[in-house]
């Protein structure tokens, strides 16, 4: 199969996980419980590939090593508690706006957050000068999420608040990526990267977890027998980190970015189209969205890619 598909079908593995976590999170009644349930999957996954890897211990030792000499700081270790607030939101806010709406707010929060990372150069290399071309391919994503959702604004059956917070996930996810990038630079490999994110992220939610049932805002509910597949989750999101980080090394960060965001958003439109929730529709403001969303991706990633040479 080719490079290019498996990129691309591969990315189809997050729309999955957002429809996922959302029913889980609808069959419990209780969002912060299905994020750590899901977070808690995926640190069981992986944690059962480091005892098999010894790369990944190596990784640690790395890590260690970075902190101790000062070259790593110790707040840069906290980026898994960012996937965990993403996973939070995301079990939060699909079910009311739906994976494509979802997907698309949170492309235009990771693109918008992008242009600070990047100027501040959190992610250990050189810091990028925010350009016109960048701009303009972050305001194109804003707008995207504006025309996915124009129609039901209009109808007045949609809140923008679940919007709003699904693309402060992404700018999340954005610094999260950054951060990541910073731990690589000691770990030497994405996979020991991956474990420490799921521990810290984990860790976040059951803590979080412990504050919020005792001040009476959720119940802990016991988890339900069926379907099977609410509890995959975790395991998608090692899926795709495993075939994300070999496939990048091969087709480049640009044309995996793109493949990403092209897999993630027809995979998001094909699970509205055919198992959406209740009051989700697929219509052709949320086609619109979804093309305006990819282009001002491919605006930026070629802003990007002329930058370095």
């Amino acid at each position: 199969m080719r490079l290019d598909l498996i990129a691309f079908l591969t990315a189809t593995l997050i729309a999955f996980q957002a429809r996922v976590n959302g029913e889980l999170s609808h069959l419990l009644g209780n969002p912060i419980q299905a994020a750590t349930v899901s977070f808690g999957s995926g640190l069981i996954v992986i944690s059962v590939i480091a005892i098999f890897n010894k790369g990944m211990r190596q990784g640690l030792v790395g890590i260690r090593k970075g902190i101790s000499g000062g070259g790593l700081k110790r707040w840069n270790l906290f980026a898994g508690m960012l996937g965990g607030i993403f996973v939070a939101i995301q079990t939060n806010t699909v079910t009311v706006i739906g994976v494509a709406v979802y997907s698309v707010a949170s492309i235009s929060g990771q693109t918008a957050s992008s242009l600070i990372v990047d100027a501040l150069g959190l992610a250990g290399g050189e810091r990028k000068v925010i350009t016109f071309r960048r701009i303009f391919a972050s305001l194109i994503t804003v707008l995207a999420v504006l025309v996915s959702v124009w129609d039901r604004i209009e109808a007045n059956d949609l809140s923008l608040f679940p919007v709003a917070l699904a693309g402060f996930a992404g700018a999340i996810v954005g610094i999260q990526r950054a951060l990541n990038g910073k731990i690589n630079i000691y770990s030497g490999q994405h996979w020991t990267t991956s474990l420490l994110n799921f521990i810290m992220g984990t860790t976040f939610l059951i803590l979080l977890t412990a504050i919020l049932i005792p001040a009476g805002r959720y119940e802990l509910q016991p988890l339900p027998a069926t379907p099977w597949w609410i509890y995959t989750g975790g395991v998608l999101g090692v899926i795709y980190i495993a075939y994300s980080a070999s496939i990048v090394q091969q087709l480049g960060v640009l044309a995996s970015t793109l493949l990403s965001v092209g897999g993630n958003l027809f995979g998001a439109l094909l699970i509205d189209w055919l198992f959406p929730v209740a009051g989700v529709r697929v219509s052709i403001w949320l086609i619109s969205g979804i093309c305006l969303s990819f282009l001002g991706v491919i605006v930026g990633g070629v802003s990007s890619q002329q930058q370095k040479r």
